[in-house]
């Protein structure tokens, strides 16, 4: 065996041909030519998450960085095409109602605005794996597996971090605004955002109001609180709107949770509207566009006769998770089933 293997041919030792060698050094060349232009790119603003720690780095970005990324961070990012960022705050739980709305959103083309304030590292990771930077946590963080439903201290303690971060990102120098995710965009809300209010809401009532409707801050009942909606508010960066989201964050702080309240944040909105009415330049937006829940999927001879007008439907007045799916499918404003590739997030596993 071993006078097979030494009678074998050596193997052959010619020399590599010119044309070889400059082969072999062009494709040197071009190599390190491209780690020249590439690797300096890595740290431009062409690539906002391309960053370095003590022990190595990676691109797309880790868990680690999304941990880290901060508010000042995404405000910037997703502002990037204008002075507006459209918020929402998600838990794990109702991300397939992110998307939902976020297809509607998208057919606006204001997609590239929106910044989810993640209430859970769960909802955290998986829209910035899907959709890099649209996401901030702003600690401390809930619990991923708990859906927080509406009248729960859960629910309360959700809701109630609102105000504090609309004013984070109005002190940041921004407009904002902010929408519940059981909502569907039909039209372009911002046609619908005259003059330059200081803050601008929606009425909660299913009374209808007369076309033609003020747009000042309807006049408080007998216990002297209005019932404006907390669901959809718009927030120019002025003296006003900060006043009145520090006055949304005391009167939070005069509210405890207990299942004789109404467990939400917006009891407290409406006396802080009421308590800075005179000096916040306030503007009702119009029913026909921003209806409730109450009215909207209840009243089909108004929806009728409003049809063409409707610019963001909210899903409220109703209670239940599967209970407010259910009644988007049977209005045809659950998009997720046919349009999910619509989304940002495309489809979510």
């Amino acid at each position: 065996m071993a006078q097979h293997i030494l009678n074998q041919r050596p193997i052959s030792r010619r020399p590599i041909s010119r044309r070889c060698r400059n082969g072999f050094f062009l494709l040197l060349l071009a190599l390190l030519v491209l780690l020249g232009v590439v690797l300096p790119l890595l740290g431009s603003p062409l690539f906002p998450f391309s960053y370095k720690t003590s022990s190595s780095s990676s691109f797309p970005p880790s868990l680690s960085y999304w941990r880290e990324y901060s508010l000042t961070q995404a405000t910037k990012f997703v502002a990037k095409n204008g002075s507006t960022i459209i918020v929402c705050t998600v838990s794990y739980p109702f991300l397939p109602f992110l998307n939902n709305w976020l297809i509607s959103v998208s057919r606006q083309n204001h997609q590239e605005n929106v910044l989810v304030i993640a209430e859970d590292y769960a909802t955290l990771y998986k829209v910035n794996e899907k959709w890099p930077g649209h996401a901030v946590l702003i600690p401390p963080a809930l619990d991923s597996q708990t859906a927080q439903h509406f009248g729960s201290k859960g629910f309360f303690k959700f809701t109630s971090r609102r105000p504090q971060h609309l004013l984070d990102i109005l002190e940041l120098g921004y407009n904002v605004m902010y929408n519940d995710v059981d909502m569907v965009w039909l039209q372009d809300p911002f046609q619908y955002l005259e003059g330059s209010h200081d803050a601008y809401f929606m009425d909660d009532l299913i009374i209808i109001k007369p076309l033609n409707h003020s747009h000042g801050l309807p006049p408080p009942n007998r216990r002297g609180a209005t019932y404006i909606c907390s669901c959809m508010i718009f927030l120019r960066p002025t003296d006003g709107a900060k006043l009145l989201m520090n006055k949304w964050i005391e009167e939070l702080g005069y509210q405890f949770w207990g299942k004789a309240r109404e467990g939400n944040d917006q009891p407290a909105f409406n006396w802080a509207l009421n308590k800075t009415a005179h000096e916040v330049d306030v503007y009702l937006l119009p029913q026909t566009a921003f209806p409730s829940g109450g009215l909207y999927f209840t009243n089909e001879t108004w929806v009728k006769e409003t049809k063409g007008k409707h610019a963001i439907i909210h899903n409220n007045y109703i209670i239940g998770y599967n209970e407010k799916m259910k009644r988007f499918r049977d209005f045809g404003l659950w998009l997720v089933d046919d349009h999910a590739l619509e989304s940002p997030l495309g489809k979510l596993q």
